[in-house]
C-alpha cells in the first residue's frame, strides 16, 4: 500500500452516514471514507452474520469489538477478538468473514 496526496484530517465516523450490505446471513453496516485510492472504513456485523461472496480484497482489518471468524477458502480458520488483525493483499487467498455475537471492525483496503 502506498499512501500518497492525502492531506492530514480527522475522521468522526459517528458523522460518517452508514450503508448497509446484507450477507448470506446478517447485515453489514459500512460508514466509508475515501481517500484517493484508499478506502477506509468503520464495520459492524450483526450477530450472525456470514458474507455472501468469497473476497479477493486486500485488506488490513482490526476488530474492535466482538469476534470475527475468518474463513480462508483453503479451509484455514481464523478467530478474531478484539485488539486482533489480520493483513492480506489482493487477490492472494480468497476469504469471508461471519460472527456469531457480531463485531466492530477497522479496515483500510
Amino acid at each position: 500500500m502506498q499512501i500518497s496526496d492525502i492531506p492530514f484530517g480527522v475522521t468522526d465516523w459517528a458523522a460518517i452516514p452508514v450503508t448497509e450490505h446484507p450477507g448470506e446471513r446478517g447485515v453489514a453496516r459500512w460508514r466509508t471514507c475515501q481517500f484517493g485510492a484508499l478506502r477506509v472504513r468503520m464495520v459492524e456485523y450483526s450477530p450472525g452474520y456470514l458474507a455472501d461472496h468469497w473476497c479477493q480484497k486486500g485488506h488490513v482489518l482490526l476488530c474492535l469489538e466482538g469476534e470475527l471468524t475468518t474463513e480462508l477458502e483453503d479451509g484455514r480458520v481464523f478467530v478474531l477478538k478484539p485488539g486482533m488483525s489480520y493483513q492480506v493483499a489482493d487477490g492472494a487467498e480468497p476469504h469471508r468473514s461471519s460472527t456469531a455475537s457480531g463485531a466492530r471492525l477497522f479496515v483500510v483496503d
